[in-house]
């Protein structure tokens, strides 16, 4: 997921699961501290939104679990306004720290600028197609696909020379390798799968289009 949201007034969480979800954002909110670090073990998140004051234990004990085993950027959205409390949620290892009540756009800044920090460069995208590079994970429509290892690979080959023709040739053996026993009958096969997964009409295809005489190239639609 993208998004973990530890907030513990459920009537702000589903406010800013709303308005995250509208931009595109995979969100879960959880309102306790144990809750969190269930779900945060289980299937991790690109992002914490930590609220501080929590109904079992607070935020920086989440923020202090989290640290012992990952990096994962923690946004600290608090009530606690002394310089004390900003001071520990930095100092523990939070990436920012906001103040409650915030704006709403001003918080979506500051998430924004969290994701483009750390993940721009591991990413690409082209309208509903997301593809994460350190993750090997490929989404439409924020929904991740089923990919094989040569689907990633042949799709990013493809999205990272957006726009270009590609010879069956040079895809092949960027793909499979010089040294492979495939035939390259296996990358026509590949292309339909991949059209099968990321195209709205596979047998019209408007991202991976056939050159002929060429190969392949993907288009920005």
């Amino acid at each position: 997921m993208d998004i973990l949201i530890v907030e513990d007034n459920k009537e702000l969480a589903d406010l800013l699961c709303d308005f995250l979800r509208a931009e595109n954002y995979t969100v879960s909110a959880v309102q306790t501290a144990e809750k969190a670090l269930l779900l945060y073990e289980r299937y991790g998140a690109r992002l914490v939104v930590l609220d501080i004051m929590l109904p079992d234990k607070d935020g920086f004990y989440v923020l202090e679990k989290i640290r012992r085993s990952s990096d994962t950027p923690v946004l600290i959205v608090s009530a606690k306004t002394e310089k004390d409390d900003k001071l520990n949620g930095l100092n523990l290892g939070a990436d920012d720290y906001i103040e409650k009540p915030y704006d709403i756009d001003i918080m979506f800044a500051k998430i924004s600028g969290i994701f483009k920090r750390r993940y721009a460069l591991d990413e690409i995208t082209d309208g509903n197609i997301r593809i994460n590079k350190a993750s090997r994970a490929v989404y439409k429509n924020e929904k991740e696909l089923e990919m094989t290892a040569k689907e990633f690979e042949l799709l990013l080959l493809l999205m990272e020379n957006k726009g270009r023709a590609l010879s069956k040739e040079y895809i092949f053996e960027q793909v499979w390798g010089s040294d492979s026993f495939s035939e390259q009958q296996t990358l026509t096969v590949h292309i339909k799968w991949l059209r099968q997964k990321i195209e709205d009409a596979p047998k019209n295809p408007k991202k991976i289009v056939t050159v002929w005489g060429v190969g392949y190239k993907y288009e920005s639609v």
